[in-house]
């Protein structure tokens, strides 16, 4: 069955299919609230056919899982085979293994990185925002010591530390 002609109608049948009450569903249409109508109109034979039919689909859709997914890649794979096309059923064997979970990705990045250097004295010049903002934006440096308090140090072999 098509998409029902009134718009209203097929808005109410799509409300109803997502498992809107008739009263929801019928406000939701554009109508004004109305529990009798909302009723009659649920009981036409177009709007029931339309909601069965809409949720028919769904089910469908929901059928479709990672085994169906694997089972088809596998048919393919042996038609592959079968036709003698190697490529065709390497490709279906990395589609299972990426559904899987398998195998990695190895990609190679290239391009130019821009160090910027800052002095002491720079750093020092810099308010406490500029710092925060800093520290925010390259949290490396304060690994490195170089912003946000005291260099990560080694503590003392004769301190006591408390739990």
């Amino acid at each position: 069955m098509p998409v029902l002609r009134n718009a209203k109608h097929e808005a109410f049948a799509q409300a109803l299919a997502k498992g809107m009450n008739q009263d929801d569903a019928y406000a939701a249409a554009g109508y004004q609230p109305h529990r009798g109508n909302a009723s009659t109109l649920r009981t036409n034979q177009n709007i029931s056919d339309r909601v069965v039919e809409i949720q028919s689909k769904a089910v469908k859709r929901a059928e479709i899982t990672v085994q169906s997914l694997a089972d088809e890649l596998e048919e393919a794979r042996a038609i592959a085979l079968a036709e003698k096309q190697s490529s065709a059923a390497v490709s279906a064997t990395m589609g299972k293994a990426k559904l899987f979970g398998l195998g990695s990705e190895h990609r190679r990045i290239t391009g130019t990185i821009q160090v910027v250097q800052i002095t002491a004295k720079q750093l020092e010049a810099l308010t406490d925002d500029e710092l925060a903002s800093l520290e925010a934006a390259y949290p490396v440096l304060q690994k490195l010591g170089l912003i946000g308090g005291d260099s990560p140090a080694a503590p003392d072999a004769g301190s006591a530390e408390e739990p």
